[in-house]
């Protein structure tokens, strides 16, 4: 018994994130990195920069980043 080569058109599978999705998702690991090397340092515990600055810093991060996985990709016309 013979099998029938049957040829299909294939369709590219699009990614589900593009190249603006991936370029905010590297900004806001750098700015994570940033606000833990803020909290690093042999000075006071209670800095300012230690207890305020580097927390906002390393949500603001977090934030960026959400905003890169929630970001629509854009449609080309």
């Amino acid at each position: 018994m013979a099998l029938k080569h049957t040829e299909k058109e294939v369709k590219p599978i699009p990614f589900v994130f593009n190249q603006s999705n991936y370029r905010w998702m590297l900004i806001s690991m750098a700015i994570v990195v940033v606000g833990f090397l803020l909290m690093t340092g042999d000075t006071d515990i209670y800095d300012f920069r230690k207890i305020v600055l580097a927390p906002v810093v390393v949500l603001a991060g977090f934030g960026v980043g959400f905003y890169a996985i929630l970001k629509k990709p854009e449609t080309k016309a």
